[in-house]
């Protein structure tokens, strides 16, 4: 089982430059909306055509612009689950689950084949009612179980749980489980949620403009980004320009300080990312000590969110950004500090208007350069 994939599609605002391979696996992408994700998994199913490109299923070949190859979706043989289950209304449950299976299947094995896929997923029973008789974590149930009685040659996953309250999430949580194990092949998975991502995705595709910034196992992703898009889609909220100040020295132009990374920093450093919860209190002057004030802070249940002002920034940085005017840039400027609760006392817990010395662990921050 197999999936190559090397497309262009340009559009008004950015061009889809897509390069990947895949195999037996979940393969998932990450990025924000727009990126092109969707797109992506649109043009593999054929509901949208590259302007060049290939893609090959299995040995299949699905589209290739120099030999004038496009398939149609349905000579394709995929499976696409969309965020609103796309169920036909005028359906039942069983004739909704078999709609994909070939007519060339006789009849009693077109019904064995539904009912097996009914009874995978708990909707033995519902044979005879029609979508709108279920509730959504059940109708996401039939579309999956249609998916599956297909026997497609790849499925395809397009946010999923976008549309479920979080109940329903953790039960369909279990359904994908099902779902995945029972299918041998490749899967393609779309998210914008780094936890979701890393639950279910073998490897993992940052996209970002349209293109693939880098592909990882979760564990990579997380510990050791390659990209700015990896960083920040990753959940480090302290990601901010960088530019090279030394042998092992760089300089954060947003925040006005200079780092001491204590080991080379690459010529073409261009982000700088810690998250949060690395950021350490300190008793006073020292390497990568910076002296800050408590701009504001939010309480969760177990932690504090703070977000630090420095006090001592160079002129790179400029004036401070006023918070009423420019929230983000304001927001830039800070750097963010998560703090757990159940570790340190109510005492010592920082609090808005303090000023106190922070120390920027360097063997915890990330640079890349793209």
């Amino acid at each position: 089982m197999s999936l190559e994939v090397n497309i262009k599609k340009a559009f008004p605002t950015f061009t889809l430059d897509v390069n990947f391979t895949a195999g037996s696996e979940t393969l998932g992408f990450l990025g924000a909306s727009g990126c092109g994700k969707s797109l992506t998994m649109r043009c593999v199913s054929g509901i949208e055509t590259p302007d060049e490109g290939r893609i090959v299923v299995n040995g299949e070949v699905f589209y290739d612009s120099e030999q004038r190859i496009n398939l149609t979706p349905q000579q394709r043989k995929t499976a696409l689950l969309f965020q609103n289950y796309m169920l036909f209304p005028n359906l039942t449950i069983e004739q909704n689950v078999g709609a994909g299976i070939g007519k060339d299947v006789p009849k009693e094995e077109h019904k064995a084949i539904v009912t097996e896929e009914l009874k995978r997923f708990g909707l033995s029973g519902f044979e005879k009612r029609y979508p709108a008789q279920l509730s959504g974590g059940q109708q996401q149930r039939v579309a999956l179980a249609r998916m599956l009685a297909a026997k497609p040659g790849i499925l395809m996953l397009d946010e999923p749980f976008s549309a479920l309250d979080a109940h329903l999430k953790s039960v369909l949580e279990q359904n994908l489980v099902s779902l995945f194990d029972a299918f041998d092949g490749t899967i393609m998975y779309v998210s914008h949620d780094i936890d979701e991502a890393l639950r279910f995705c073998d490897r993992i595709a940052v996209v970002e403009y349209g293109h693939i910034m880098e592909i990882r196992d979760g564990e990579g992703l997380v510990h050791s980004p390659q990209s700015t898009a990896g960083i920040k889609l990753t959940g480090c909220k302290n990601a901010t320009a960088a530019e090279k100040a030394g042998p092992t020295a760089v300089h954060l132009p947003t925040w006005g300080i200079t780092v001491d990374m204590g080991g080379s920093v690459p010529d073409d450093v261009k982000t700088f990312g810690l998250r949060e919860f690395y950021l350490q209190r300190a008793q006073g002057p020292g390497t990568n000590c910076y002296r800050v004030r408590v701009d504001r802070v939010s309480d969760s249940r177990f932690e504090r969110t703070v977000l630090l002002g420095f006090l001592e920034r160079d002129a790179s940085a400029g004036a401070e950004a006023d918070k009423a005017t420019d929230e983000m840039a304001y927001l830039e400027q800070h750097l963010f500090w998560r703090v757990d609760k159940l570790q340190e006392s109510t005492a010592n817990l920082p609090y808005e208007g303090e000023e106190l010395w922070i120390r920027i662990p360097a063997e915890k921050a990330y640079l890349v350069s793209k």
